[in-house]
């Protein structure tokens, strides 16, 4: 008992000092058609700026859907890393949770997370806010992580089985991230034989938005866009497979194959 409520209290701490963080950064909030924006006085000068790639994001969103979100979120820029950490901390159910250098942002049916853009050469690694292109494709991805938690049994995708593939395998097919270099790569592995056995392994590894995100692409491809947005409301791994009437082992066999034949 005494351990539960020395936990309790603990926990109670850690969302004080959150909320403590929130207010010391004077956080503004703002509300746009489809989402609502909460920043800090230091980034009121490059608000205009982060708006237009949020809503270039949107838009990619939308046109790749042929759809609207289903509900306005909260798009929340942090001015540090202590700050997302610590709505990551709440929002995660995880005290003690520390953050990658490499993690700069989440996204969920109802927020998208993100660290300053033009902090990220200061407190992130693999990022730069010069390079625009990455950038967007970066917002981009995390946004239809939001459009997919909207339809998602498990909005927050907390509650999914063996689909991690899926879930990053869209977001990065689909923002545009899935590009000739990494299709490159993932043709370079099954030239090798080095594609792993199981789709509960394409999320991992230096090559793995390429192995996710060319899976999605095939299904994209294969089947239709109607499919592929059909099955984003599944938190299943065999709901998809079923879904799409294959087996795993057919699904990685004729995904090699497309792969294979790609014109780059």
């Amino acid at each position: 008992m005494k351990t539960i409520r020395l936990y309790f209290l603990f926990s109670i701490l850690v969302a004080i000092l959150a909320s403590w963080t929130l207010l010391t950064d004077n956080w503004i909030s703002e509300k746009t058609k489809n989402y609502n924006l909460l920043y800090t006085k230091a980034d009121q000068p490059n608000k205009k700026e982060y708006t237009k790639i949020i809503d270039k994001g949107s838009k990619s969103v939308q046109k790749f859907m042929n759809d609207s979100f289903k509900k306005n979120f909260l798009v929340c820029i942090h001015p540090h890393r202590k700050s997302l950490d610590s709505t990551w901390q709440k929002n995660w159910n995880m005290p003690g949770f520390k953050s990658e250098c490499w993690m700069v942002a989440s996204g969920t049916a109802t927020r998208l997370d993100m660290i300053s853009p033009k902090a990220w050469d200061k407190e992130a690694c693999e990022h730069s806010y010069a390079d625009q292109t990455k950038t967007e494709l970066l917002i981009a991805h995390e946004l239809f992580h939001v459009y997919h938690g909207q339809l998602n049994v498990s909005p927050d995708f907390s509650d999914v089985y063996d689909i991690d593939w899926f879930v990053e395998g869209l977001a990065t097919y689909a923002s545009g991230q899935c590009d000739s270099n990494r299709i490159n790569e993932i043709k370079k592995l099954i030239t090798d034989n080095k594609v792993p056995k199981s789709l509960n392994d394409f999320w991992k590894g230096k090559l793995k938005y390429g192995l996710s995100g060319s899976v999605v692409m095939y299904i994209d491809k294969t089947y239709d866009r109607a499919k592929l947005k059909g099955l984003l409301r599944f938190n299943k791994k065999t709901e998809i497979l079923s879904a799409l009437n294959t087996t795993e082992e057919k699904l990685l066999s004729d995904w090699k194959i497309f792969i294979k034949d790609l014109k780059q």
